[in-house]
């Protein structure tokens, strides 16, 4: 068996940011709040939902207490439709064919919820591709904590090899976790790449799937 791949899913496998952005703009109305442009919904976009809404939530000055029920809001809208508008990257499902072909084992390590994550990769029919999927309420904690990262790892069995991520979260993880990480630059990060840690940046998949090869 050879060694075990991890990847992020918002803004690495998959661009969703325009459904979250529908999502949270529904979730804005209901409240009479600004709607959030899509650049700015991708700057609130890595620690999963109630983070996002509570960023929005407070960029707007709304009450502390409206926090859950916006967030119970946004659960429900985004699960809706998490795919009318998101799609996989260029050459996502080419990589994932020729890491099943050469035996690697591979899984998704994510701040999204599980329910939600489950729901997106089966509407992409992607789900068939990964061994474990560690959401962002798998565990008690998320990344940047490296449990969720060692689980999915531990999950897949093989030697860590590679984490593969957008995000300064997914870069923080990867550190403090000890895996090499690879840096997809098309995705969701603030920071410039060079500023973020890692041990390859590509803007395609088909970079990462020469690379690993």
């Amino acid at each position: 068996m050879t060694g075990a791949i991890v990847f992020d899913l918002d803004g690495t496998l998959i661009d969703s940011a325009p459904d979250i952005h529908v999502a949270l703009n529904r979730v804005l109305a209901a409240e009479d709040a600004a709607p959030a442009t899509l650049a700015e919904t991708i700057r609130f976009i890595g620690h999963g939902i109630p983070s996002l809404v509570q960023q929005a939530r407070l960029s707007r000055g709304l009450d502390a207490a409206r926090q859950a029920p916006m967030a119970a809001a946004m659960f429900a809208f985004y699960q809706a439709a998490p795919a009318d508008l998101s799609r996989p990257y260029p050459g996502v499902v080419g990589l994932l064919e020729h890491l099943a072909e050469k035996g690697h084992p591979v899984g998704i390590c994510t701040n999204k919820a599980l329910a939600p994550t489950l729901e997106i990769l089966e509407a992409l029919d992607l789900r068939r591709h990964f061994a474990t999927v560690i959401g962002g309420d798998s565990l008690a904690v998320k990344k940047p904590d490296p449990a969720p990262l060692r689980a999915a790892f531990a999950a897949l069995g093989g030697a860590a090899q590679l984490y593969v991520g957008d995000s300064e979260v997914d870069a923080e993880t990867a550190r403090v976790t000890g895996v090499p990480f690879a840096l997809f630059t098309r995705g969701y990060r603030k920071s410039a790449v060079e500023d973020l840690p890692h041990r390859f940046a590509f803007d395609h998949f088909d970079g990462l799937k020469a690379w690993i090869g």
